[in-house]
Order: C-alpha cells, then sequence, then structure tokens
C-alpha cells in the first residue's frame, strides 16, 4: 500500500531531562505546520578501508546518526492575552526563554545557557519518525500581503522509525493568521521612523552542531550570530541616511508590530540592531527600495530582541 506524503501528524513536548523522550500525546502536544521536510537518516559512512585480492567497493559503516527536520508555523498568538502559544516550546527549543504575566503578556527572548531540547513524533501516514534531544533555530519572517511565519530547522537523536497507531491530534491552540499588511501590521519604524515594509526577516543564527562521543550524544547549540534583513521604500537622505549610518557604525531600534486584537498582537523589539553596508538598491514598481541588513547587538546580554505576545 502506498504512503501519502501529505497525511502527517506531528507533536513536540519539552524534555524534562536531556534526550529523554517524554511521550508527547495529542490532547497535548500536537502543532499546525506547513512546508514540512524531514532528512530521516542524516550521518557519514565510514569506508573499512579493507585490504583485498581483487577490486571493488568497499563496505561501510554508517556513524553520527541523526535527523534533521524543517517547518513553518504561523506566528500569530493564542488568541488570549499571557497564554502562550502552541508553537512556544518549538521556539523555546531554539535557546529562547519564555516569561508569562498572566492575562497580559507573553515574552520570548534569546539565552545563552541551560538551552532546552524536545521530543518530535512525526508520522507519515503510519510512519513515525522520532527526533528526541532536539535543538534547532528560527526565523521570524514578515512579507506584506502574506502569512508572517515561523521558519524552523532542528537536529535530533536518531532513533528506529517504527510502525506505530497513529494518535487524534488537538490543533484548537493554533488561531488563523492574518497577513501582513497596511492595516494588520500598524507598526514598523527604524529609529523611531515609519518606514514602508517589503520584508523583515529576523535570523536567530544558532549554530546546532552534532556531538557524538563515548558516554554522550547530544546536539548542543554552541553560537549565535541573530542577523535582522529588511527591504523597504528608500526615502530623502536627510529623513534617514543608511549609508552613513553603516559608516559610522550607529545603532538604531528597530519596532515590527502584527495584529490588532488582543491575544493576536506579536511585537518584535530589537533595540540596538547595527546597520551594515548596504550592498545594493533595488527597483519595484519603479520605486528605489533599500534591502538592508542589521546587525541585532546585545547590551547587558540576552538582550537584543524581543518578541511579545499581548
Amino acid at each position: 500500500m502506498a504512503l501519502k506524503w501529505r497525511n502527517k501528524i506531528l507533536l513536540f513536548q519539552i524534555e524534562a531531562a536531556y534526550g529523554i523522550d517524554p511521550a508527547p500525546t495529542g490532547a497535548n502536544h500536537a502543532f499546525l505546520a506547513t512546508d514540512v521536510q524531514l532528512s530521516p537518516m542524516e550521518g557519514n559512512d565510514v569506508s573499512r578501508e579493507l585490504e583485498t585480492p581483487y577490486l571493488g567497493a568497499q563496505p561501510t559503516i554508517p556513524t553520527e546518526l541523526h535527523r534533521r527536520l524543517t517547518f513553518n508555523v504561523e506566528l500569530v498568538g493564542s488568541g488570549a492575552a499571557g497564554i502562550a502559544p502552541g508553537w512556544g516550546p518549538i521556539l523555546r527549543a531554539c535557546g529562547c526563554a519564555e516569561t508569562i504575566v498572566p492575562n497580559t503578556s507573553v515574552t520570548y527572548n534569546p539565552v545563552s545557557d541551560d538551552h532546552e531540547s524536545g521530543t518530535f513524533y512525526i508520522w507519515i501516514d503510519t510512519t513515525l519518525f522520532r527526533l528526541s534531544g532536539s535543538r534547532g533555530t528560527a526565523n521570524m519572517s514578515y512579507t506584506a500581503q502574506g502569512i508572517p511565519y515561523l521558519q524552523f530547522e532542528f537536529t535530533g537523536l536518531y532513533s528506529q522509525a517504527t510502525e506505530t497507531p497513529r494518535v487524534q491530534p488537538d490543533l484548537a491552540a493554533f488561531q488563523k493568521p492574518l497577513v501582513a499588511s497596511d492595516f494588520n501590521t500598524p507598526t514598523f519604524t527604524m529609529n523611531g521612523a515609519d518606514f514602508v515594509m517589503r520584508s523583515c526577516m529576523l535570523n536567530l543564527g544558532n549554530q546546532v552542531e552534532p556531538r557524538f562521543l563515548i558516554n554522550a550524544e547530544n546536539i548542543l547549540i554552541t553560537d549565535r550570530v541573530d542577523v535582522l534583513q529588511t527591504t523597504v521604500e528608500a526615502v530623502p537622505l536627510t529623513n534617514f541616511d543608511p549609508f552613513t549610518l553603516a559608516r559610522e557604525q550607529t545603532t538604531v531600534p528597530i519596532v515590527l508590530s502584527h495584529g490588532r486584537d488582543a491575544g493576536l498582537i506579536s511585537t518584535l523589539n530589537v533595540p540596538t540592531a547595527q546597520i551594515q553596508r548596504p550592498q545594493g538598491l533595488e527597483s519595484a514598481q519603479n520605486i528605489v527600495e533599500w534591502p538592508l541588513r542589521l546587525v541585532p547587538l546585545p547590551t547587558a546580554g540576552d538582550d537584543q530582541w524581543t518578541l511579545v505576545l499581548t
């Protein structure tokens, strides 16, 4: 019987101890995603390099086995202020802290230590793939007239795929998104000035490394280099001069707010973004646009950006 690629169930749960499967359930840990891509058996093939009395290929041994998983999740809140969204645990496994103020807000920010990990269950038709000890990185992506997304890339430990009875996923925690538009995205500012924005993407820039040694096999976040890229309509240099700002190594605050109803508002704050050299100009509908690259810099540490849901 042929297996159907689009027939998927996705679960995720934070682990209490690294690499120990917490057995996520469809009732509490299902999530809604798009563009799911799974590499089920990453690693290396080590040749045995046998000396034989004839020519021919060498047998190999698979080593450093792990899995990679990429997917997108719609960037939309839980629908209630102070309640974490269904994708919150997934972002936590990307080296982010979650701070909840009941009935008010949920805030995510990067952290340098004590990174959480989690276990994914992915059913593709009747085949179950598990990724324990998973850690990853993400992009927060906004494009005019498009759905804002969290774009995730995870690495997890390998285990044997199985034929396992499917569960019933509960996806009630995932709300309908709004496209990024003039009405739905009321705020985009750089250095306190409003800009007409085509796209904006914050790349968390986590360096995720499989580390397989004797007595310890881990997926680690070993470094982070955040980058923010945006394309905006050019303005007179007397209003905003990215070339001088780049030359002077100037930092500017960036604020991007999307959504209008309580529980569905997300605000990305980047308080000290250093503008790098603009490396080109673009034309869209005969309008000059600036593709800008900025580096979110920490001040006290782990404060280079926040994502606040209200």
